[in-house]
C-alpha cells in the first residue's frame, strides 16, 4: 500500500533540546489523522516538516509517495498547510482575498473569479463576501482560511489547530467543512488540543507527548486501551491524596490520572467488580467517599491516563 503520509524516526532537536524524538507515522489516502497532545509536546514541528517548512535531523519523509527532502518542490504542490492563525489581507474583501489567491496559483482572471465565488458559497460565507476581512469574525477568518488552502486542490492537507480561539459554533462549522474535505478524498492531518475535536472528526489518532507518539489507534481503540470502565469517585470533605492513592495502588493496583477537584478522583477499571471491591476498600480504609460513578472512558480519560504517567506525583499532591 502506498500511504499518503509515511514517516520513519524522524527527528528534531534545537541545540541540546530535542523536540522530536524519533516518530514512525503512516496516513493512509482519504483518511483523517490526529496528533493530539498538550502544549510544547511537538505537534507543530511535526507538521512544519512534514509540509517541508522546516528540515529534520534524521529520518525519512514521503508524501504521497514523494521524498520530500529531495523533492520539496514537488511535494508543496500536493500539500496544503493551514496554521493557528487566518494568513489573509485584512484590507480586502473574502471574495477578493479568494479571488487574488487564485490568480497567483494560475488562473486566469474569469476562473479565478468563479472558484472564489464557488468556495465562498461552499461556505457559507456570501453574504459577507463583499466585507473586508479585518470586520470578519474569528469563525469567519478560519472558514476562509481553509477556503483559500483548498484552491489548488491539495492531495494532503495539514491542519494544525485550525479552531483554537473560537467559539463552539464556529468551531462546529469548521468541523463541517473538514467533512467535506474528506468527501472529496482528500487526506487531512489534524493537530489539536481539543479532545473531542479529535473524537468527532478523526479516523485514527496519535498520541503525542515530549516529542514521541506515546499512543496510536482509532478512538475506540484508545478507549479501550486504558479500561472498559470509568470509575469516578468524590469525597465529602478534604482527604490525603496520597494516602488515597496508596491505598489504591497497594490493594488494587490502580492508579489515579486525574486530579482538577481536590475531592475528586478518577481511575480506569477493567471491570464492574473491581470498580465495586475499590469502593468498598475506600470505605474499609474510612476515607470519605460522598458519591461515585461508573462510566465508560473518554478520550479525555485516555489523554489524562497517557500524558500524566510521567508526572504522576503531581498528579496526586
Amino acid at each position: 500500500m502506498q500511504y499518503a503520509i509515511e514517516v520513519s524516526n524522524l527527528k528534531k532537536s534545537y541545540k541540546e533540546n530535542q523536540v522530536i524524538r524519533g516518530i514512525d507515522l503512516q496516513v493512509k489516502k482519504g483518511e483523517l489523522f490526529a496528533f493530539l497532545g498538550p502544549n510544547g509536546a511537538g505537534k507543530t514541528t511535526v507538521i512544519h516538516m512534514l509540509s517541508t517548512l522546516l528540515k529534520p535531523d534524521g529520518g525519512t519523509i514521503f508524501i504521497q509517495g514523494l521524498d520530500a527532502k529531495k523533492y520539496a518542490k514537488d511535494v508543496r504542490k500536493k500539500i496544503s498547510l493551514t496554521g493557528q492563525f487566518a494568513a489573509l489581507d485584512e484590507e480586502l474583501t473574502g471574495l477578493q482575498n479568494l479571488t487574488l489567491i487564485a490568480k497567483l496559483h494560475g488562473h486566469s482572471n474569469k476562473q479565478a473569479h468563479l472558484i472564489a465565488n464557488e468556495l465562498i458559497c461552499a461556505f457559507d460565507l456570501y453574504e459577507a463576501k463583499n466585507r473586508m476581512v479585518v470586520n470578519y469574525s474569528g469563525g469567519m477568518r478560519r472558514r476562509m482560511d481553509i477556503a483559500a488552502s483548498i484552491i489548488t486542490q491539495p492531495e494532503v492537507i495539514f491542519l494544525d489547530e485550525p479552531t483554537t480561539g473560537l467559539d463552539p459554533q464556529s468551531r462546529m462549522q469548521v468541523w463541517e467543512i473538514v467533512r467535506r474535505l474528506l468527501t472529496l478524498g482528500t487526506t487531512v492531518l489534524l493537530t489539536t488540543q481539543y479532545l473531542e475535536e479529535a473524537d468527532q472528526l478523526a479516523d485514527r489518532i496519535a498520541v503525542i507527548d515530549n516529542g514521541m507518539i506515546i499512543a496510536e489507534g482509532t478512538p475506540n481503540q484508545l478507549k479501550a486501551s486504558i479500561g472498559e470502565k470509568t470509575l469516578t469517585f468524590r469525597l465529602n470533605k478534604p482527604y490525603d491524596r496520597k494516602k488515597v492513592h496508596k491505598i489504591l495502588i497497594e490493594q488494587h493496583a490502580l492508579n489515579i490520572v486525574e486530579a482538577k477537584n481536590p475531592l475528586s478522583f478518577k481511575l480506569p477499571v477493567t471491570k464492574t467488580r473491581l470498580a465495586n471491591n475499590v469502593i468498598d476498600t475506600l470505605l474499609k480504609h474510612k476515607v470519605p467517599v460522598e458519591d461515585f460513578n461508573l462510566s465508560d472512558p473518554s478520550l479525555d480519560d485516555v489523554f489524562l491516563a497517557l500524558t500524566n504517567s510521567e508526572h504522576e506525583e503531581e498528579v496526586v499532591q
